[in-house]
């Protein structure tokens, strides 16, 4: 299953790589978002709502279950592997490499999940948790993570020239300002 062009809306200026890429169901990615190929974004029960300069990198994994509506902010990373049920993710959040976030947890802000932690509590994270190690130890950081805007301008560029990339078909009418003015 590809990119289902009939129900995904894709914005501009956002790269989605279509090989071995699968998204169906009601999906809206916003404004300058890269998704890499094999990454795999269902909308199973309820649409899933993609902000603006979220990086999605390989076998990422995020499938909305809930009949509610799956929100994503924006400046979030999705490591190689990652993998998200929550329905409710804020902004400039990491997820490292073959975590999971179960349907239980909300995420707020500034928040990093550590590679290989595996979380599904009820209860809403605080802003600036990092949830890190072998046993999913927590500790407050003091400073939000940067946001992917390098990365993003980089492989904007690159990716193209090396990937068959899923044309936008959806136009959002708004003032769209880079987080670094």
């Amino acid at each position: 299953m590809p990119v289902n062009r009939e129900t995904v809306k894709i914005a501009q200026n956002s790269i989605v790589c279509s090989e071995h890429t699968k998204m169906d169901g009601d999906i809206t990615i916003g404004l300058r978002n890269v998704i890499h190929p094999t990454a795999t974004i269902i909308a199973e029960a309820g649409p899933i709502v993609i902000g603006d300069y979220n990086l999605i990198e390989e076998n990422v994994c995020i499938i909305n279950k809930s009949p509610k509506t799956m929100t994503i902010g924006s400046h979030n990373v999705f490591e190689v592997g990652a993998r998200s049920e929550t329905t409710s993710i804020g902004d400039d959040n990491v997820f490292e490499s073959k975590c999971r976030v179960g349907n239980l947890t909300k995420i707020t802000n500034c928040c990093i999940i550590g590679a290989m932690c595996d979380i599904n509590y009820d209860e809403i994270l605080k802003e600036n948790t990092i949830i890190f190690g072998s046993n999913c130890n927590r500790r407050l950081q003091h400073e939000k993570p940067s946001p992917p805007i390098s990365q993003i301008d980089f492989l904007t560029k690159i990716l193209p020239n090396y990937q068959t990339i899923e044309r936008p078909n959806y136009r959002i009418s708004t003032n769209l300002q880079s987080p670094t003015s």
